[in-house]
């Protein structure tokens, strides 16, 4: 049985993603560019430079097979990824937003074909720590955790240029849904018996209620209404309630696990409650 949820294919959202993000970088300006974001020490180029990155690691990796950049001696991942992260962001200061915009609208269609190629329910080839880091993940969630991470490069930029989210529900709807996977992970500390279920609610027009169960020894993502396989669990013994944008900004740290709590509700076991409300799900 997995503990996951069912297949979430955002492999048609790409390409909408991608040209919310090109018409909002072709409209800023110099100064635009310059602005700081949300990630400590990078502005709006170096932001952006990061997607690029991504773009062209994963077509090397998955397409091309390239190993790419090897781990430091006793080098952790998170570790891994901020020197990896860094090193391209910093050769990136060299192109110009120009380049970086052609790059991305050469690169896009290329990297579409790797998601058309995926098998969604296969093990992925790249497993998502923050969703589990005994079980193998499977495909459809590797694949969500890249737009995810798309997106919400998006709205930092738009945050730093105050410009309106990309937050129609159609290109924001997955992005809670595979987030709130990261929930068996986040509870995995907390036993209860069998049969015991939380619900996570996410309000707003992109939201949903996504609910997890204890269930043969560890949390599970369960179905909705609280469907743990086949059968009925109860009434749900903690319940966490949170606006989207709230949700989304306390997964990826763009608020603290305090402010977090001050803009949900709460109700229930007040140990799950309080661990629902510090879920994470990006590698720090």
């Amino acid at each position: 049985m997995s503990i996951f949820g069912p297949v979430i294919d955002v492999r048609p959202l790409f390409p909408l993603e991608r040209q919310a993000l090109l018409g909002l970088l072709r409209s800023l300006t110099p100064a635009d560019w310059a602005r700081p974001t949300v990630c400590p020490g990078w502005d709006v180029h170096d932001v952006v430079g990061h997607v690029l990155n991504d773009y062209l690691r994963r077509l090397s990796g998955a397409r091309d097979g390239h190993a790419g950049a090897v781990f430091a001696d006793d080098e952790t991942l998170p570790a891994y990824l901020a020197r990896t992260n860094d090193e391209f962001v910093r050769a990136s200061r060299q192109l110009s937003p120009r380049l970086m915009i052609e790059l991305l609208e050469l690169l896009g269609p290329r990297l579409d074909e790797v998601w058309a190629a995926h098998d969604l329910e296969a093990p992925a080839g790249l497993n998502v720590s923050w969703a589990a880091t005994d079980v193998n993940s499977p495909g459809w969630l590797d694949v969500g955790r890249e737009y995810t991470e798309f997106w919400v490069h998006q709205q930092q930029v738009r945050d730093a240029v105050a410009r309106p989210g990309a937050v129609e529900p159609e290109l924001m709807a997955p992005v809670p849904a595979v987030f709130a996977q990261a929930l068996p992970f986040t509870l995995r500390e907390h036993d209860r018996p069998e049969g015991t279920v939380v619900v996570l609610e996410v309000l707003g027009a992109a939201g949903g209620r996504f609910w997890a169960a204890w269930r043969d020894g560890r949390w599970r993502m369960a179905a909705p209404g609280g469907e743990a396989g086949d059968e009925a669990v109860g009434e749900p013994a903690a319940r966490v309630a949170m606006g989207q944008d709230a949700f989304w900004r306390l997964a990826t740290r763009g608020i603290g696990v305090a402010e977090a709590r001050a803009r949900a509700e709460v109700s229930g076991d007040r140990e799950l409650t309080d661990a629902m409300t510090t879920l994470l799900a990006v590698v720090a």
